[in-house]
C-alpha cells in the first residue's frame, strides 16, 4: 500500500505540473511514478495515459505513441471498455498527427463503436469529431502535392474532405442537444475550414460568422482571431475585399491585444496583399514594411525575403522602379542565404526585368536632355548621335549584311530574345521627313539602342520613312512617349487553360493606378493557401500565414515569362499557350 501511496504520489504533482504548464517536470515525475509501480493497474493505466498526453503536448509524438499503446493494452486487460475507448481516441489523435491517416481512422472508429455501445454520448461526440479531423488532415495533406487551389482537388481528396463534414456536422448535432456551446464553437470553425478548401465560400463564410459569435460568447480571443482571419480568407476568393481588409484588420487588432508579434505580422502580410486586390498600392506598401519591419524583429528571414518581394511587387505597380529593384536585390540575397532556390530564381528575374526598365527610364531622360541641347543647337543632336552609336552603326551595317546573305531585307533577331512583341496596331511613329533632318539614320539607330535596353520580350518595327510626315522634334518625342507607353507585360502568371489547353483572354496592359491583371490575379490566388484553425505543422515563416502560401505566388511567378508565347505582328489579340 505503501508503495501504492508513493506511485500515486508522484503520478499527482505530474499532473499539477502539467496543468500548470510545465509538461517537462511533470514527465518526470510520472515517469518515476511507473518506476515505483503499483498494483492497481488502473492506477498504472492512468499513469501511462497521462504519459502520452504530456508527451504529446511535448511533441514528441512517437513517445506518446508508445505509452498510450501501454494504456490501451492495460485497458483490454482488464475489460475496461470505458479506459479502451479513450486510449483509443488518444491513440488516433496521435496517429493522425504523425500523418498514419489509415491507422488513425482505425483506433477513432473503434473510439466511437464503443462510446455508442455504451451509450456514451460525450464520448460519441468526441470520437466524431476526432474523425472529422484526421479526415481533414489527411485531404489537406494529399491536396498539398497538387499544389491546387480550393475547390479544385481531385475526387480522392475530395473524398476526404467530404467524410470530414460528414463527421463535424454529426459533431455539432450532438453537441447542441448537449448545450454544449464552446464545442459548437469547435465544430463550426472546422467546417468553415473545410468548407473553405472545397471551395465552397459562402458555407464557410456562414460557419465561420457562428464561430466568431461564439469566441465573442466566451471572450476567446485566440479563437475570435482565428476566425476573423478565416473570414477574410473567404471574403478573399468571392472578391469582396473590402469586407476581407475589415476582417484582417480586426485580427491585427486582436493579435496586438494578445501581443503576438508572429501573428501581427501575418495580418500585416494579409492586408498587404488585400489592398494590392483593392489597386490601393500606398496602403499595400506600409502593411508590407510593418510586416517587414516585424519580421526583422523576431530574426525571420524568410519572412523577411517575402516581405521585400511583396514590396518590389508594390513599388512596381506604384512606377517607383529603383525602389523595387533595391527590394528585389534584398529578396535575392536573403534566398540565396535561406537556400530558398525558387525564390532565388523569382527575384533574378524580377531583377532583370527591372533594370531593363530603370535603363529604359534613363535612356528616355537622356533623350529629352538631348532634345533640349537640340532646340538651342540645332547640330548638336547629330554630334550626339554621331558620339553614342558610332560603333552601334558598324553592329547594325554587318547585322544588314547577314540578313542580306539570308535573303532578307532585315536584320534578324533571336528567338530567345524575343519572347513578347508588341502588335504594329499599337504604336504609331511619325519621324522628321529626309529634307528637314540630314541625322535620319542615326536617329533610327538611336532609337534602335533605346528599345533594346527595355525589355527583351517587348520588339517593335518601324514603318518605312516614307510614311513619315513631320519633320519637327516634337514627333520623335511623341513617338518615344507612344513606344513607352505600352511597356509593362512583363508581370505575366500563368492563366487558367480552356479544355483544349489554350488561352484566348485578351492581355490586359496596367492603367495609369498601377498594375495589371496579372498582378491582381497573382495576389488574389495567392490567399488560397491560409486556414489557420487546422495547422498540423509549424510554419517554416512564423511572419508569413503559410508555407503553401508563398509557394503557390512562386509557382506562378517562376512560369510567368515563359508561358507566354505571341501570334504573328498584324494581330490585335496575343494566344497564349499554357505549359503542360
Amino acid at each position: 500500500m505503501a508503495g501504492q501511496a508513493s506511485c500515486m504520489e508522484l503520478a499527482l504533482e505530474g499532473e499539477r505540473l502539467c496543468k500548470a504548464g510545465d509538461c517537462r517536470a511533470g514527465v518526470s515525475f510520472f515517469e518515476a511514478a511507473v518506476q515505483v509501480g503499483t498494483e492497481d493497474l488502473k492506477t498504472l493505466s492512468a499513469v501511462y495515459s497521462q504519459l502520452g498526453n504530456a508527451y504529446f503536448y511535448l511533441q514528441e509524438y512517437e513517445k506518446a505513441l508508445e505509452f498510450h499503446r501501454h494504456d490501451l493494452t492495460l485497458a483490454r486487460t482488464l475489460g475496461d471498455r470505458v479506459g479502451e475507448a479513450k486510449a483509443s481516441g488518444n491513440l488516433g489523435n496521435t496517429l493522425k498527427v504523425l500523418g498514419k491517416f489509415d491507422e488513425a481512422i482505425v483506433c477513432c472508429t473503434r473510439h466511437l463503436d464503443i462510446s455508442r455501445e455504451l451509450g456514451d454520448k460525450i464520448g460519441e461526440a468526441r470520437a466524431l469529431y476526432n474523425l472529422g479531423n484526421v479526415y481533414h488532415a489527411k485531404g489537406k495533406h494529399f491536396g498539398r502535392n497538387f499544389h491546387q487551389d480550393p475547390g479544385e482537388f481531385p475526387v480522392e481528396v475530395r473524398s476526404a474532405l467530404e467524410r470530414a463534414i460528414e463527421f463535424y456536422e454529426a459533431n455539432l448535432a450532438i453537441v447542441k442537444d448537449l448545450g454544449d456551446r464552446a464545442a459548437q464553437g469547435r465544430a463550426c470553425g472546422n467546417l468553415g475550414n473545410t468548407h473553405y478548401l472545397l471551395g465552397n465560400f459562402e458555407l464557410a463564410i456562414m460557419f465561420h460568422e457562428e464561430r466568431l459569435a461564439i469566441a465573442e460568447e466566451f471572450n476567446d480571443k485566440p479563437a475570435e482571431r482565428r476566425a476573423c482571419s478565416n473570414l477574410g480568407n473567404a471574403h478573399v476568393f468571392l472578391g469582396e475585399f473590402e469586407n476581407a481588409a475589415d476582417y484582417y484588420k480586426r485580427t491585427l487588432t486582436i493579435s496586438r491585444e494578445l501581443g503576438d508579434k508572429a501573428i501581427e505580422a501575418q495580418a500585416c502580410y494579409s492586408l498587404g496583399n488585400t489592398y494590392t486586390l483593392l489597386r490601393d498600392y500606398e496602403h499595400a506598401v506600409d502593411f508590407h514594411t510593418k510586416h517587414l519591419v516585424i519580421a526583422q524583429e523576431l530574426g525571420d528571414r524568410v519572412g523577411e525575403g517575402r516581405a521585400c518581394w511583396s514590396l518590389g511587387n508594390a513599388h512596381t505597380a506604384l512606377g517607383n522602379h529603383e525602389t523595387a529593384l533595391d527590394f528585389a536585390q534584398k529578396h535575392l540575397e536573403i534566398s540565396k542565404e535561406v537556400g530558398d532556390r525558387t525564390g532565388q530564381i523569382t527575384a533574378e528575374m524580377n531583377i532583370s526585368d527591372l533594370k531593363a526598365l530603370v535603363g529604359g527610364e534613363n535612356d528616355s531622360r537622356e533623350f529629352a536632355s538631348a532634345e533640349n541641347a537640340h532646340r538651342s543647337s540645332p547640330g548638336s543632336i547629330k554630334q550626339l548621335f554621331n558620339r553614342k552609336f558610332s560603333h552601334g552603326e558598324a553592329d547594325r551595317k554587318k547585322g544588314e549584311a547577314a540578313a542580306s546573305a539570308n535573303g532578307n531585307n532585315k536584320p534578324r533577331t533571336s528567338s530567345v530574345s524575343l519572347r513578347k512583341p508588341l502588335d504594329h496596331g499599337d504604336v504609331q511613329v511619325r519621324v522628321s521627313s529626309p529634307e528637314t533632318d540630314n541625322g535620319l539614320d542615326d536617329f533610327f539607330e538611336f532609337l534602335t539602342r533605346c528599345q533594346g535596353n527595355r525589355m527583351d520580350e517587348q520588339r517593335c518595327e518601324l514603318p518605312e520613312p516614307a510614311t513619315s510626315k513631320s519633320g519637327s522634334t516634337e514627333d520623335m518625342l511623341d513617338m518615344v512617349e507612344r513606344v513607352q507607353g505600352a511597356r509593362m507585360e512583363e508581370q505575366r502568371s500563368d492563366l487558367p487553360a480552356d479544355e483544349n489547353g489554350s488561352v484566348t483572354r485578351k492581355v490586359g496592359r496596367r492603367g495609369a493606378n498601377g498594375a495589371g491583371d496579372d498582378l491582381y490575379e497573382m495576389v488574389l490566388r495567392s490567399q488560397s493557401q491560409r486556414i489557420e484553425d487546422q495547422r498540423s505543422e509549424a510554419p517554416s515563416a512564423p511572419t508569413v500565414p503559410d508555407e503553401d502560401f508563398f509557394g503557390l505566388i512562386l509557382r506562378l511567378q517562376s512560369n510567368r515569362m515563359d508561358d507566354q508565347r505571341s501570334s504573328g505582328p498584324g494581330g490585335h489579340k496575343h494566344q497564349l499557350q499554357a505549359r503542360r
